[in-house]
C-alpha cells in the first residue's frame, strides 16, 4: 500500500469525527449569525474519501509527501462549513463573529489573491474569505473536548459567489471530461461577470431594505428587520460609528420581547436607543435594550423568561415543569428586589441632579458619599449575577436565585440606611433657603 493509500485508509476511518466537527462547528456559527440579524445559509461536509484521493494524488505531482502526517498538514479542508451570505457587504461582520467565537489556526485567507489565473480572464473570479479554526473547549463538554484538535476550514461569500465556484471548481479543476475549451472559459468568465453584477444589486437590495424597515409607524416583521433598524439607530445615535453586526447580540430574544410587548416598531425602539452606550464587548446593543425595556415594569421579567426558555429547549429534556416553575418564582422574587433597588439609586440621582437614564445602577452609588466598600462589592456581584439571569444561557436553581435575593435584600436596606438621611438632610435644607431669601 503507498502512502497515499495509507493516508485515505486512515481518513475513512476518521471520517465520522471530522464530520462531526464540521457539523457542530457550523451549528454553533449558525445560531449565532441567526440571532445577530444575518442572513445566510450554512452548511457543513466533511470531504468525501473517493474525492480526497483524488485530489492528493494531483497535488503530489507538484508535492512529494514523505509522511501520511505531511498529507495531513497540506490538506486544509478535511472538515469545511460553507458561509453563503444573502448580502454580500456582511462578509466582513461574519468575519469578526468567527473570530469570537472559534480558535484561529491561521490567518484568514482573502481572495482574490495575488497569483496568476489558471485560465485568462477579465474579472477578477472568486471573491470570498476563507478561515482556518479549531472548537474552542468552552463551547463542549467533556466527551466532546476532543473535537478541539479538528481543524475546520470555514468558507465566507455571497450565495451567488458560491454557486459560480461550485461550477468553475468542478470544471476547471476537477476535470472529468477533459480539458475545457477556449469557449468554455469564456463562458465561465461572463458567469462570473455576471455574478459580480449581482453582488452589487444584492448590496443595493439590502440598503433598499434597510430604508423599508426605517419607516417609523410601520411594524418589524422579524428580528432580521429589526436588526436593520437598530443599527441604523445605534450609528446615528454615537455620532457615526462603525458599528457592526456583531456587537448587536440577542436580537431575535429582543424581537420577540417587543412582539409581546407591542413596543415592536421604530417609534418604540428610537426612545431606548437614546441611552445606549458604544462598550459592546461588555453590553452588545441588544442587551441594552433589553436591559431598559425590562426595567419599567416588573412583570416584564416573567415574561422575558418565558422567551428564554422556549428559546432552550435543552431545559425541558433536563429540568421538569415543576423545577421551571420553581425557578420562575425565584426570578421575579430576584428582579421584584431589583426594580425596588434600582428604583433607589435612580431616584437618589435624580435628587442630585445628576438624572440616572441609562447609567448603570453601580456607577451612581460610587457617586454617593460614605459607601462602604462591602456594600459596593456587594452590590457589584448582584448586578453580575442579574445581567447572567437576565441573558446568561444556563438558569441557575431555585434555590441559588433565592440566596441572591435574600443578599438583595439586605442590600436594598443597607442602601436604604445611607441615602435616606441624605435625603432628609437636602429637604430640610430648601425651606431654609426659601425663607432666607
Amino acid at each position: 500500500m503507498d502512502l497515499i493509500s495509507q493516508f485515505v485508509a486512515r481518513y475513512r476511518k476518521e471520517y465520522d469525527f471530522y464530520e462531526q466537527a464540521c457539523r457542530m462547528t457550523a451549528q454553533v456559527l449558525d445560531s449565532n449569525l441567526q440571532s445577530a440579524g444575518v442572513r445566510a445559509i450554512v452548511t457543513s461536509r466533511a470531504k468525501s474519501p473517493t474525492r480526497l484521493e483524488t485530489k492528493v494524488r494531483q497535488r503530489a505531482i507538484k508535492t512529494p509527501y514523505t509522511t501520511v502526517e505531511a498529507i495531513y498538514d497540506d490538506i486544509v479542508d478535511l472538515a469545511g462549513v460553507r458561509v453563503a451570505l444573502y448580502f454580500p457587504a456582511e462578509r466582513e461582520q461574519v468575519g469578526r463573529v468567527i473570530k469570537s467565537l472559534f480558535v484561529p489556526v491561521a490567518d484568514p485567507k482573502e481572495f482574490p489573491t495575488a497569483a496568476q489565473p489558471t485560465y485568462k480572464k477579465r474579472f477578477s473570479g472568486y471573491w470570498a474569505t476563507h478561515y482556518r479554526v479549531r472548537l474552542p473547549e468552552t463551547l463542549l463538554n467533556e466527551s466532546q473536548k476532543r473535537y478541539t484538535e479538528a481543524k475546520v476550514e470555514i468558507q465566507v461569500a455571497s450565495v451567488l459567489m458560491h454557486a459560480w465556484s461550485e461550477v468553475e471548481h468542478d470544471l476547471v479543476y476537477k476535470p472529468l471530461q477533459g480539458k475545457l475549451s477556449a469557449d468554455e472559459y469564456a463562458i465561465l468568465d461572463e458567469l462570473n461577470g455576471l455574478v459580480l453584477a449581482g453582488e452589487i444589486a444584492l448590496e443595493r437590495l439590502q440598503r433598499a431594505g434597510e430604508l423599508r424597515v426605517s419607516a417609523h409607524d410601520r411594524e418589524y416583521t422579524n428580528h432580521y428587520d429589526l436588526a436593520s433598524s437598530l443599527l441604523e439607530m445605534a450609528r446615528d445615535k454615537l455620532d457615526g460609528l462603525d458599528i457592526h453586526d456583531s456587537a448587536l447580540g440577542r436580537v431575535d430574544l429582543l424581537f420577540e420581547l417587543l412582539r409581546e410587548l407591542n413596543l415592536n416598531t421604530p417609534d418604540h425602539v428610537t426612545v431606548y436607543v437614546t441611552a445606549l452606550h458604544s462598550d459592546f464587548e461588555r453590553r452588545p446593543l441588544a442587551e441594552q435594550v433589553i436591559d431598559q425595556v425590562l426595567s419599567e415594569e416588573s412583570s416584564r421579567y416573567a415574561l422575558f423568561e418565558r422567551i428564554r426558555m422556549l428559546d432552550v429547549p435543552a431545559l425541558s429534556l433536563t429540568n421538569s415543569d415543576v423545577v421551571r416553575w420553581s425557578q420562575s418564582d425565584a426570578i421575579g422574587q430576584f428582579m421584584s428586589l431589583w426594580i425596588e433597588y434600582e428604583k433607589l439609586i435612580r431616584n437618589y440621582a435624580a435628587s442630585k441632579g445628576a438624572g440616572g437614564q441609562g447609567i448603570p445602577s453601580i456607577r451612581i452609588l460610587r457617586l454617593v458619599d460614605d459607601v462602604p466598600p462591602d456594600v459596593q462589592e456587594s452590590a457589584e456581584r448582584l448586578r453580575r449575577f442579574r445581567n447572567q439571569l437576565v441573558h446568561g444561557i444556563e438558569v441557575p436553581d431555585a434555590d441559588y436565585i433565592r440566596g441572591q435575593a435574600t443578599e438583595l435584600g439586605h442590600l436594598v436596606k443597607r442602601v436604604e440606611q445611607i441615602i435616606g438621611p441624605k435625603q432628609k438632610e437636602k429637604s430640610k435644607r430648601r425651606p431654609a433657603n426659601k425663607a432666607s431669601s
